[in-house]
């Protein structure tokens, strides 16, 4: 996603801008405080970029938001088809908010299955703003409509603007040498204009944009910027859109810094390239390309300038093998993938286990099982990242809350392999991959610094008094073993997915051995040191509601408005799942009631109800799509009463 920079000061210059050509306007303009925007047509229509594009001028500007994006998982389904609808929601205002909005008051539908694919979200009285042109007879039997909704009363609850994007897209470039087809392309250009005008969006950044994505192809990026103008020209003239509207921005929802739009996937990729570098070790990325984790790959091939490697294997399998063994040879080694990759990979994060290094093992949920829904969001790796594997293999879990906080968890599972030698998971989901919100860029002093020792010579020293080099021999606190080169002199040791002998290192069958290495690997888990787990509760509530990863903002949203409403209750989320935070038992022995909403059938509440034997209520959801902040609240509300 491209991504914008804005500070307070240009915030403010932001709403100076908005003042002026309120000013200079005849047309009425109202304040709003906060506007949700669904973009929807055909797999072919543009609208992820069109949200992107008005996601960038909307962070430029200065508001906060949170984005939805939601595409089908066929390469090119139909055109014109229920299944081929794309989507992209973009909730932006000018207070602090945490989710992409329950139901968009405004809906931009190129086509008939775009209407009626989303017309079931919208409130009455919401904005819907139709592309005329495609309402052709054929286009709507296809999805159903035996008459056209634009004329048979049904749209009479809500404000339709009926415009012929198309007809008015190939009007605007009749100066231009194309084909009506290659003019029709750039009707997604029109319809952000027309949005751009409607919610004074700035304009220069995506004329800067188009010129650059189409440098190659300088006429192409002259169509495309004339149906931009034209789009926004035709918001300004018509009598149909009498109103436009404005949308401060978020100066005090933000501590004073630096900022950018980012996605999840941009800001894990540039979470592991800090902790490569505050580490002083070379990343190296052995992937598979999977949806929804590819861009992570992507993103990284950009940046060998730092020392970063990319390995796109031929399989998930071979991916992590030459990522363990680049954390072998001493880089900070990652493997991306989703739920399916993870079942592939599972015996190679068992030998890296065994091996004692570390690795991060990125893992990108998805909707399942098998190949399952890859395009929609869901939480169901959860048990497969603690128990996936054969033997006793326990695997530190850390999970990110929102998209900007990627690249915060993914410094903490850097921090917890190198320190503790161990592969680590790290549980991001396709909401928080592909949604987006604003990040404060991060001061160089305020990373935490990730340098490792390797082991320079002997480290034991036998019954006959000779010093020699001991691969397992262990740190008093962390229980981590020694990280050696290879190629290091005096440090040569062996490796392998056979049980070692303690300290040593050499092949062992020994049972009481065995036993050992097992209950050491799980203390040293088991001991990693995370932060306690911090609960809000202004009220004294009794009744918790405890999340982790995506459902953060769901969760909050939903807490928000009870609170407004007088009901007490409590939030506690958790980014450490393996191990828990060592507070956790007693947080949760204080409530009557625990509440744990999840996107699966309930994997947390299950470890929460096995480890602390405490009767923990699941509310569950497994649509590929993250839970809306009313349907939590009252859900939260009926716990509460009952």
């Amino acid at each position: 996603m491209t991504s914008q920079v804005s500070s307070p000061a240009e915030q403010a210059d932001g709403a100076v801008v908005g003042e002026q050509r309120r000013a200079a306007g005849t047309k009425d303009v109202r304040r709003l405080d906060r506007v949700i925007i669904r973009f929807a047509g055909d797999s072919g229509d543009g609208m992820q970029l069109t949200g992107d594009r008005f996601t960038s001028e909307t962070a430029s500007f200065g508001n906060d938001l949170s984005t939805l994006p939601n595409f089908p998982a066929e390469i090119r389904a139909p055109a014109g088809t229920l299944p081929g609808v794309s989507s992209f929601q973009l909730h932006f205002a000018d207070h602090d908010i945490l989710t992409p909005g329950d139901a968009p008051n405004v809906l931009v539908a190129m086509n008939p299955a775009a209407l009626k694919a989303n017309i079931g979200d919208l409130p009455r009285g919401a904005e819907i703003i139709v592309n005329t042109d495609e309402f052709t007879k054929r286009a709507m039997q296809k999805v159903g409509y035996d008459a056209s909704p634009l004329e048979d009363g049904s749209l009479d609850g809500y404000q339709l603007h009926p415009v012929p994007l198309t007809t008015l897209t190939v009007e605007a470039l009749k100066e231009f040498d194309l084909s009506r087809k290659e003019a029709e392309r750039s009707k997604n250009m029109f319809a952000l204009g027309l949005l751009s005008w409607m919610y004074h969006r700035p304009t220069e950044g995506t004329e800067k944009f188009l010129k650059s994505k189409f440098a190659k192809k300088p006429d192409i990026a002259a169509a495309n910027i004339a149906a931009f103008r034209a789009g926004w020209n035709f918001g300004e003239t018509t009598e149909d859109f009498a109103v436009s509207y404005e949308v401060a921005p978020a100066a005090k929802a933000f501590p004073v810094g630096t900022y950018r739009n980012i996605s999840g996937n941009l800001a894990l990729a540039y979470g592991l390239v800090a902790a490569s570098r505050q580490a002083d070790l070379p990343l190296f990325l052995g992937s598979y390309p999977i949806t929804p984790a590819s861009d992570i790959l992507h993103e990284l091939s950009k940046h060998k300038n730092f020392g970063v490697r990319t390995f796109q294997a031929e399989d998930e399998i071979a991916g992590i093998g030459a990522a363990l063994g680049a954390a072998f040879g001493g880089s900070l080694a990652v493997t991306t993938t989703s739920g399916p990759g993870v079942a592939l990979k599972s015996e190679t994060i068992g030998l890296a286990v065994s091996l004692e290094l570390p690795l991060l093992v990125v893992d990108i949920q998805r909707g399942g099982p098998s190949t399952g829904l890859p395009t929609k969001t869901e939480q169901a790796d959860l048990l497969q990242a603690m128990y996936g594997r054969n033997g006793e293999a326990p695997v530190p879990v850390v999970a990110p809350r929102t998209p900007a906080d990627c690249f915060d968890a993914a410094l903490e599972a850097a921090r917890i392999a190198l320190t503790y030698r161990t592969p680590v998971f790290l549980l991001s989901d396709g909401y928080l991959a592909n949604g987006s919100e604003p990040w404060r860029i991060p001061e160089l002093e305020e990373l935490p610094d990730l340098t490792v020792q390797f082991a320079q010579g002997p480290n034991h020293t036998l019954a006959d008094g000779t010093e020699v080099f001991w691969p397992y021999k262990r740190d008093a606190r962390t229980l981590a073993r020694p990280w050696a080169i290879p190629g290091t002199p005096g440090l040569e040791h062996r490796i392998g997915g056979i049980e070692k002998q303690d300290g040593t290192g050499n092949i062992s069958y020994d049972p009481a051995n065995h036993d050992f290495m097992v209950r050491t690997r799980q203390a040293k888990v088991d001991g990693i040191e995370v932060p306690d787990i911090e609960v809000d509760d202004p009220d004294q509530a009794r009744t918790l509601v405890l999340g982790w990863g995506s459902t953060y903002g769901p969760i909050t949203a939903a807490v928000r408005r009870l609170r407004a409403g007088g009901t007490a209750i409590a939030q506690a989320h958790l980014r450490h799942l393996n191990p828990f935070p060592k507070n956790l038992g007693a947080v949760l022995a204080h409530y009557d009631k625990v509440v744990v909403p999840e996107m699966n059938l309930g994997q947390l509440a299950t470890l929460i109800r096995a480890k602390y034997l405490v009767d923990a209520h699941s509310y569950n959801q497994v649509n590929g799509m993250p839970f809306k902040a009313e349907q939590l609240a009252t859900a939260l509300k009926e716990t509460i009463d009952g």
